[in-house]
């Protein structure tokens, strides 16, 4: 019998028992080559990671800072796509302790059939997706068939995200909302931007999942510096560029585990 992987929220919900916010690192698929992607989510995994979310490149992405979008340029040149990175997740064995979240746009979760989507995700342990362009409108039908499989469709919310709308995706949230820190792309800044204290509170109070933060994450001394607390942080251009300049997955993660 296949054991159950703890869900998303109960990742998170575990990391929070143990007084510590829940690690989550963004990697590009197929970044900086295609051969380094298992073991760099095997580094993660070994390292840290309560949850990894995996980039899906794509040619114009429209909430992407200059190194996320510059790492997805360089996966599409390597020939990365959703076919491809289906086929990598499929050598994992054992599977990855970390749950696993893919992040991209619409348009190649569409071109590839959501059917062929779900049924591909689901046969290699993706536990959620996170889709920044699509709103909660034209959501259902997606949303529908993740759940079908136990896969969470997670909710992004914004500084100009009101409380009004915040109730709209109340509902329908599952997994962890994810909370973008500052109004623009993602990126490194020296410090999270004082909206982002305001947005994480109005996100508590309108959903009843956790709280993620991203967008600018560099370390955790960021995140232990605000007032209002996160339940994971999610960090991605600054690995990234970690990793572009030579830097192991063990060097980068250390001050996440001290």
């Amino acid at each position: 019998m296949t054991e159950q992987k703890p869900s998303l929220e109960q990742r998170i919900t575990d990391a929070r028992r143990a007084n510590r916010v829940a690690r989550v690192p963004y990697l590009t698929a197929g970044f900086p080559a295609l051969d380094r992607f298992l073991p760099l989510l095997r580094d993660l995994d070994a390292n840290g990671a309560d949850i990894i979310e995996v980039g899906v490149p794509f040619s114009d992405p429209v909430a992407d800072g200059p190194v996320v979008e510059g790492a997805s340029r360089k996966a599409l040149a390597n020939g990365v796509s959703l076919e491809w990175i289906f086929g990598e997740l499929k050598k994992l064995d054992p599977p990855l302790n970390a749950g696993l979240v893919l992040m991209g746009y619409y348009n190649p979760f569409l071109q590839f059939g959501f059917e062929r989507l779900i049924k591909e995700a689901a046969a290699v342990g993706v536990q959620g997706f996170i889709v920044p362009d699509l709103p909660l409108e034209e959501s259902h039908e997606l949303r529908t068939m993740l759940k079908s499989v136990n896969i969470d469709l997670i909710a992004l919310v914004g500084p100009n995200t009101d409380d009004a709308r915040m109730q709209e995706y109340a509902p329908t949230a599952s997994g962890y909302v994810y909370v973008v820190s500052v109004m623009g792309t993602t990126g490194v800044r020296a410090k999270v931007a004082e909206e982002a204290n305001r947005t994480l509170e109005r996100a508590r109070r309108n959903f009843n999942v956790p709280v993620a933060l991203g967008f600018g994450i560099q370390n955790p001394a960021q995140v232990d510096a605000m007032p209002v607390q996160p339940d994971a942080a999610v960090f991605g251009s600054a690995l990234l560029k970690h990793i572009e300049s030579g830097g192991s997955v063990a060097e980068f993660m250390k001050p996440w585990l001290e």
